[in-house]
């Protein structure tokens, strides 16, 4: 069919009263699709052209190259080319036009660029209805001329490819992106013509049809094409209106795009492979995928990046079915060729996946060198994330050439004293690639399994949830017995030492120990989180089941006792209570062993202060006397005297002590620094009160006032002045006699005790005395006599005495200052 075309005249530069007109119309091209096309083929003049060129000039002014798609969905494919005008206008601005109608497509299927160079474009409206020229129609067959040059040109501008390359993709979208035009920027116009030549051969038909496009406007940003070519002077204005602006005159770029398929794209085109791009589209998957490209280039021996290898790989082993044999051949070589010197992590493991997916598929000779280059990556590169091939993998000359080289490498790094510091990974990866290589590393697995279950707990104590270590670790103990034994013997020996970390690993990462392998410290810790959740706050319930759990009983295996403790109260003291059955549950010889006598001595150490309701064997007292003499060697130092100080405090209350009360508290107190408040406060107390006491030895008392000691003075003075004392006082009168007498006996004593008596004899003994009868103020003054001398009674009586003429007086002053 015949398109339709258009001729266009701009106004003349400068002439701001002229206005550009059409001259020709083809039918068809509504009005109103003149007003769209009309600010299309609008041209300004580069800066610094005249406006009367002369010849040479008129022919170097930029062409404006156009394609666009009208409301309609119609499209145009126009050029604007300066032409030489009249005596008053010396330059007009031709425009000549194809249109065509929705849904029909140019001569020949072909693209809009490739009309660029059609020699049949004028530069003037034919006269008197000629012939038209048909630029579309009349291309020549073949490859179009735009097509010559762009491999040079590519290489040209290889620092912008990857770069321009991506956004044009992105340009070509179905729906177009926000954020304007993208824009090139070049020195000569045609060499934007070839950009959009290089993108009608990168991308897809489809997304090139889409991408609209001008090679010259000085309006980037008021164009409504997804592509615009620029000057170099108009750069700056474009990117501070936001566009997507690329100056290919300039410096080259210093980062790259992030799209792997446009660094795939750009580094084709550097091989000057172009045919490449249509062979990868012939193959599955996303057409702006970087695998299938680089499938194809890496077969066509393009050199990729790590990246690009990565997805090829990724891309090949998700469809090990979409390549021939030749192909799979052919990428599996470029993968594995010895030049690359700049894998990632991330292209071993999509490595790892292809090989996976080939294993089985292709012969062995094709899959051997993926599975060599994953184990020496696997063992010279550290790398812990890599599936590693089967066994079978290696069977044959190429297992043994590759065992030749890198057995030796391996038994080095595992019998290395450093290993103390290897990652729990990097272990498990040396011992699975020593099994599937068929390294014998028997005399050194003792020492490595020992290392190595120390480090599990050390990586698993500093992670949260599931150690990223668990899933390699329970394939290595699947695969390999002679590991599992040993390394399961290797926890349960270092259980005893840290039960609780051993229990949080366990549940955590469950170990297969269901066999016949007795490990009783490991069932206990596999036990004790069900235990706690079943009988909650009752630990003594708790150290039953999880000491049922080992099979063994802690008079034949005392460690077991240690471990059961360690799991039930870890960091924390038993209770009274719970020390006394831990106590008697095994024999001092069983926690002797166990080293468990200590977690007793914390709890006698740590309990409270008494109670009302304290008992004797609940107060801690009791629970000292049986430590020292079931621990006697074991117990020394600090702890020894302190728990020495709870049973003396057993004795003044229940039993004779030695003589010297107060010094025996004195010293072991020192020997105890720095003594349990709630000790010291016990002592203290059953001190002062044996010596309230009516039947305390005179001598102990005298000895206790003679040490003048502040702090057990104190606690003598809070003892007198508590309801027992006072009760006492006012209930019996030979008692009060007697403190009188103890608390007047010694005016010489040091500063504590004289200030301290005088405030109990004011304090507590007077509102004693003054509560009682005549009569029993008279037996305490008998007592006070017998007991002492009749001096002594008498300084009593002056002392009663001398309080009621106090208060006598008192009242007849007042009665003075009222009259």
């Amino acid at each position: 069919m015949s398109l339709a075309q258009v001729h266009h005249i701009s106004a003349a530069p400068g002439d701001a009263e002229a206005a550009g007109r059409f001259t020709a119309v083809g039918p068809g091209v509504s009005a109103a699709l003149l007003a769209e096309l009309e600010p299309l083929v609008r041209y300004a003049l580069p800066d610094g052209a005249s406006h009367r060129p002369a010849d040479a000039e008129l022919r170097s002014l930029p062409q404006a190259f156009t394609y666009a798609v009208l409301s309609d969905g119609s499209r145009v494919v126009g050029r604007t080319a300066p032409a030489r005008g009249d005596g008053t206008a010396p330059v007009r601005f031709h425009t000549h036009a194809v249109h065509l109608p929705p849904g029909v497509p140019l001569p020949g299927s072909r693209l809009p660029v490739e009309a660029w160079r059609s020699p049949h474009w004028v530069s003037a409206t034919p006269v008197g209805g000629g012939a038209l020229s048909d630029p579309l129609g009349l291309l020549p067959p073949g490859p179009a001329p735009v097509r010559e040059g762009l491999d040079d040109f590519a290489v040209s501008r290889g620092p912008w490819l990857a770069a321009v390359l991506a956004d044009l993709r992105r340009a070509s979208e179905e729906e177009a992106p926000a954020g304007g035009p993208v824009v090139l920027v070049e020195k000569q116009n045609a060499d934007v013509a070839r950009w959009l030549g290089l993108a009608a051969v990168t991308l897809p038909r489809e997304s090139v049809e889409r991408l609209t496009f001008t090679t010259y406007t000085r309006r980037p940003g008021s164009s409504a094409l997804r592509v615009v070519g620029a000057p170099p002077e108009d750069a700056a204005a474009a990117r501070e209106a936001g566009l997507r602006v690329h100056v290919c005159a300039e410096r080259p770029p210093v980062d790259g795009t992030a799209d792997a398929w446009a660094r795939t794209a750009a580094r084709v085109w550097r091989s000057r492979a172009p045919e490449l791009f249509e062979e990868a589209r012939g193959l599955p998957g996303d057409p702006f995928a970087a695998g299938p490209l680089a499938v194809i280039a890496l077969c066509a021996g393009v050199a990729l990046g790590p990246e690009e290898r990565a997805a090829a790989a990724g891309w090949a082993a998700e469809r090990p079915y979409a390549l021939d044999a030749k192909r799979t051949g052919q990428l599996v070589e470029a993968l594995t060729s010895p030049g690359i010197d700049d894998r990632t992590g991330s292209e071993f493991d999509a490595v790892g996946r292809l090989f996976g997916a080939l294993d089985g598929r292709c012969p062995a000779s094709v899959t051997a060198p993926l599975a060599a280059m994953l184990v020496t990556e696997a063992v010279r590169g550290g790398n812990g994330s890599l599936e590693l091939p089967r066994r079978d993998a290696f069977v044959g000359p190429e297992g043994e050439a590759i065992a030749g080289v890198l057995a030796p490498e391996i038994l080095t790094e595992l019998e290395s004293g450093a290993g103390g510091g290897r990652p729990v990974a990097r272990t498990v990866q040396l011992l699975r690639v020593a099994r599937l290589l068929g390294v014998n590393g028997t005399e050194v697995l003792p020492e490595v399994v020992e290392r190595l279950a120390r480090t599990i707990l050390t990586e698993a104590d500093g992670s949260e949830g599931t150690p990223a270590f668990a899933p390699a670790l329970l394939e290595l103990l699947d695969e390999q017995f002679d590991v599992r034994t040993a390394l399961l013997g290797a926890l349960d020996r270092i259980a005893p030492e840290d039960p609780g970390a051993v229990a949080r690993f366990l549940e955590r990462v469950a170990l297969p120990f269901t066999g016949t392998q007795a490990l009783p410290h490991l069932r206990m810790c596999a036990e004790v989180p069900g235990a706690m959740t079943t009988l909650g706050r009752d630990r003594t319930a708790v150290w039953h089941r999880v000491l049922r759990a080992a099979g063994l009983s802690p008079f034949a295996e005392p460690l077991v006792l240690r471990t059961a403790v360690g799991l039930v109260w870890e960091d924390r003291a038993p209770t009274l209570a719970e020390a006394r059955l831990l106590l008697e549950a095994a024999t001092s010889d069983a926690h002797r062993a166990a080293g468990t006598w200590a977690r007793l001595v914390d709890a006698a150490l740590g309990a409270p202060a008494e109670t009302a309701e304290t008992t004797d064997t609940a107060d801690g007292t009791a629970l000292a006397h049986d430590l020292l003499r079931a621990f006697p060697q074991e117990i020394g130092g600090r702890e020894r005297a302190a728990l020495q100080l709870l049973e003396l405090c057993r004795d003044l209350r229940t039993g004779a002590p030695e003589p010297g009360w107060t010094e025996q508290v004195r010293t072991l107190r020192d020997r105890a620094a720095p003594l349990e408040p709630a000790i010291q406060e016990r002592a203290f107390t059953a001190l002062v009160e044996r010596l309230l006491a009516p039947d305390r030895p005179g001598a102990e008392l005298y000895a206790f006032v003679r040490s003048d000691d502040a702090d057990l003075i104190a606690a003598y003075d809070r003892a007198a002045r508590a309801e027992p004392t006072r009760a006492r006082l006012r209930t019996h009168p030979a008692y009060a006699a007697d403190c009188f007498t103890n608390w007047t006996a010694h005016p010489h004593a040091g500063t504590a005790w004289t200030t301290t008596a005088a405030a109990l004899l004011d304090e507590v003994l007077r509102p004693a005395v003054r509560g009682m009868t005549a009569e029993a103020v008279a037996e305490v003054e008998e007592t006070v006599g017998r007991t002492g001398s009749s001096g002594r009674a008498n300084a009593f009586r002056d002392w009663n005495r001398s309080r009621a003429l106090g208060r006598l007086g008192r009242r007849i002053a007042g009665r003075v200052r009222r009259g």
